[in-house]
């Protein structure tokens, strides 16, 4: 679609959003501070452990806490639920102190009798980790983060000490293991909740009707139109500055910017690059932006033909044009990618080339891999804007073009965006463009969240389904080291081996864009691309 279209046509959602987004308004009081968030697109549910999407843990980072938190803009891990810790000299054994006195929001179906203790960090753990319990398969047993960071086998036991001491004991050393428990996957959900709605026979109520300790509590949603919160008055850290936080949820990036302008909202994701100037001009609006902890790619499912011959992914990489693609699509918001972790995370490998782009040398490997008149494959593009992606539809159609001249013809499918991620998940696309914003600071969740043999199996995060031995071994090393040194070469090794055995096209860097209303105040970007409000005012 082009951007004039763009313009014209509002999708049904932002018509929806439309209708409701003035009622809700009219519902808070004169005096009461509204920040409006024009959304990207409707979250999968409201449990975040079985979650993977930006749009799904945006909507779910207001209600819950963790154990412990990334200092707000920053990746330092600082206390949250868990007011300190101790680390045994082996590394294996997290003793962690928790917070007392922290409320628990309320809704129609339940009141809680007790404060948050350690009852609910040991559910936070045991219902993605023990088959046996009974909010396992509640919603999905697909705990999409737990598996891909093998947590399943790093823990050897989760111990309640007493009601505000909890013992975490691993089978082995994890140098990034805090800082995962920053990660929204680890958010903390009521016990108590969770034990009346199944014996209400309703145990699915946790995930769509959420209670957590955060600093705002859901109030209303209302799919493809909008989300409302309100400040929690009990939250522990103290009330947040605004009282009513709305997503206003609109897909199209156009609209998001038509909205922004007219002070409809207030914050603004994924703005199309084309806007940029005009959003720099506009006296009402700040553009924040910082390198993106982020990458996109196109993944080769490295276990069907003939993605399954390392001769044809590279004669793929050689095959596309990817300065002409990143020049087209991401104008000044992109760098071209060359390994799969950006260049300010630290380990980068700054010594390896990228694949050049040559059609010619392209098709003598096509030929020699036994395909010299080409083949005919799929090419799966995101049907949403990702803080990696800006258009994937149209870097799809680039690539077609590009494949088409080795002899590759490539038909491009789209799906709705859940339904898009849940069957490149389980495998089904031969080719198929994703992406990854860092959770962690670390390296580990890139090399080893979306390269290991961990997330490689049905419904994990590696898309390409790319198990390589050699590659595997050296993410899953590092994870056990301490030392930053030793876990750098190992990372950069592991970057080689990536470079070698080609599971992705690796697309872009995007540089982390926000537009804000200059009426907003001390929003922080962050460099996973959260969008959190609590410490957020607003004018």
């Amino acid at each position: 679609m082009t951007r004039s279209t763009a313009r014209m046509r509002l999708s049904k959602s932002a018509l929806l959003c439309a209708v409701a987004l003035p009622a809700v308004l009219a519902m808070a009081s004169a005096s009461a501070k509204t920040l409006v968030y024009c959304s990207e697109g409707s979250p999968e549910n409201f449990y975040p452990g079985i979650n993977t999407t930006g749009t799904s843990f945006d909507a779910n980072e207001q209600i819950y806490d963790n154990l412990v938190d990334f200092e707000r803009g920053g990746t330092t891990v600082i206390p949250n639920l868990a007011t300190k810790w101790t680390i045994s000299k082996d590394g294996t054994e997290y003793t962690f102190s928790l917070r007392k006195g922290v409320k628990w929001h309320s809704n129609k179906n339940f009141k809680p009798s007790r404060d948050f203790n350690a009852d609910d960090v040991l559910f936070m753990f045991e219902r993605q980790w023990k088959e046996n319990d009974p909010y396992y398969k509640v919603t999905s047993s697909n705990h999409a983060y737990f598996g891909d960071m093998g947590m399943p086998k790093l823990l050897k036991s989760v111990e309640k000490i007493d009601e505000y001491t909890v013992k975490v004991t691993l089978n082995k050393p994890e140098a990034p293991f805090l800082a995962n428990l920053a990660m929204q996957f680890a958010g903390i959900q009521s016990k108590e909740y969770a034990i009346a709605m199944l014996k209400a026979g309703t145990p699915e109520k946790i995930d769509q009707d959420p209670l957590g300790t955060g600093p705002f509590q859901l109030v209303q949603y209302q799919k493809d139109a909008i989300i409302r919160y309100k400040a929690f008055p009990q939250y522990w850290e103290g009330k947040a500055k605004i009282d009513d936080l709305i997503f206003s949820i609109t897909p199209d990036a156009s609209v998001r910017w038509a909205k922004l302008q007219k002070g409809e909202c207030h914050v603004m994701p994924y703005p199309n690059p084309a806007d940029l100037d005009a959003m720099r001009k506009d006296a009402n609006v700040t553009v924040l932006e910082q390198p993106g902890l982020n990458i996109g790619y196109l993944a080769y499912n490295t276990t069907k033909k003939p993605f399954d011959d390392v001769r044809v992914r590279k004669a793929m990489n050689m095959a596309i044009d990817k300065k002409a693609i990143v020049s087209a699509v991401y104008l000044s918001t992109g760098v071209p990618a060359t390994n799969p972790i950006p260049p300010g995370q630290w380990s980068y490998n700054k010594a390896i080339k990228d694949d050049a782009f040559n059609p010619t040398e392209a098709k003598k490997l096509l030929a020699a891999a036994g395909y010299p008149n080409g083949f005919t494959t799929d090419l799966w593009a995101m049907p949403v804007q990702r803080p990696y992606n800006p258009n994937a539809k149209r870097i799809a159609e680039l690539m077609q073009a590009d494949l088409a001249k080795v002899g590759v013809k490539a038909e491009i499918k789209s799906f709705e965006w859940g339904e898009y991620r849940k069957r490149m998940q389980a495998g089904e696309h031969q080719m198929g463009m994703l992406g990854w914003t860092g959770d962690n600071g670390d390296p580990d969740n890139f090399l080893h969240t979306l390269l290991g043999c961990d997330s490689a199996k049905g419904g994990g995060s590696n898309v390409a389904k790319f198990c390589h031995k050699p590659f595997d071994d050296l993410v899953v090393k590092a994870k056990t080291v301490t030392n930053p040194a030793e876990r750098t070469k190992l990372y950069e090794k592991a970057q080689v081996i990536f470079k070698e055995q080609a599971p992705w096209f690796t697309i872009a860097h995007a540089v982390q864009l926000k537009p804000v209303r200059k009426e907003v105040i001390d929003f922080k970007l962050s460099p996973f691309g959260r969008h959190t409000f609590y410490g957020v005012d607003i004018k």
